[in-house]
């Protein structure tokens, strides 16, 4: 019914309201029609994000029953370290990109899937700077598209940093109003596709949408994102992204992973061997990178 910005404008309403105002200042539109498919609808581009997984030997799916999750914190220190790792031939990466493509690259090593086996980035990708004229400010409902990065484990494995990470930017800097338009118009020609899980890997960023600034009269929250780490359709393949402060008070990104034990283990071992710089660890037990189930 509604994605992380359409819920955000909702709990700000609501603590207004309950700081004494008579209506929100933001009024609620519904226009759903303004993301209707095309007529006739159109399937214009490629949409990596819906394809049905091929079936190598080596795939497996996560069982729910062996399931643990652990968050990792990226502050300014490990951030720093993963930029070292982007080659110049990328020019500028945000932050979201280099957390993104070192946590995938990790994860697939971590499940150890048959080399020739088609992995996914998937990203959730809001759409209000993508079509024209723009959703309007009230817009409470779903306001966003995917799009998916496609290679095998063998390469995303074998190949350096950078190759993931100009995966990710790729995916990102590929959707249009073109693309939104084709999004609407595939759902209406395909029916609601399936969706790969296991080996794929699906962000969301709810870092900005500002549910850290909601306040119902007792101050800013301590918290504020999704009660579970991913999303609840999805938990083995999903990460959602939510900001915090450490312990010195540093804005950091919490990205939260669910894995089988096993593989948490190993994955914990690649990021931290991903975020050494030189011989010297940059993370340490009270340091950079945290974790709790």
């Amino acid at each position: 019914m509604s994605d992380g910005f359409g819920i955000a404008k909702f709990m700000k309403a609501l603590a207004e309201i309950a700081c004494g105002a008579t209506e929100p200042s933001l009024t609620p539109v519904w226009c759903r029609e303004l993301l209707n498919a095309r007529n006739p609808p159109r399937i214009s581009r490629t949409h990596h994000e819906y394809e049905v997984e091929n079936k190598a030997k080596g795939t497996m799916m996560i069982p729910l029953n062996d399931v643990v999750q652990r968050c990792f914190f990226f502050g300014p220190r490990e951030v720093a370290s993963l930029r070292s790792l982007v080659p110049k031939h990328l020019g500028r990466c945000t932050t979201f990109e280099v957390i993104t493509a070192c946590m995938w690259r990790c994860r697939i090593r971590a499940l150890q899937l048959d080399p020739e086996d088609d992995v996914r980035f998937i990203y959730t990708i809001n759409i209000n700077a993508k079509v024209n004229p723009p959703l309007p400010k009230g817009y409470y409902g779903n306001g966003f598209v995917l799009s998916a990065a496609v290679t095998t484990s063998r390469r995303l494995c074998e190949n350096p940093f950078g190759y993931a990470l100009e995966l990710v930017k790729n995916a990102k800097s590929n959707v249009d109003e073109e693309y939104v338009r084709s999004t609407s118009d595939l759902i209406v020609v395909k029916g609601r596709p399936h969706q790969a899980t296991t080996r794929s890997y699906l962000v969301s960023n709810t870092t900005r949408i500002g549910l850290d600034e909601v306040d119902f009269g007792w101050g800013k929250p301590i918290y504020g994102g999704p009660a579970t780490g991913g999303m609840t359709s999805f938990p083995q393949m999903t990460s959602v992204y939510v900001s915090c402060k450490n312990h010195k008070g540093e804005h950091v990104i919490v990205v939260p992973i669910s894995l089988p034990a096993k593989a948490m283990e190993r994955f914990a071992t690649e990021l931290e061997g991903m975020l050494r710089h030189a011989s010297q660890p940059i993370m340490g037990a009270h340091q950079g990178l945290m974790s709790f189930l």
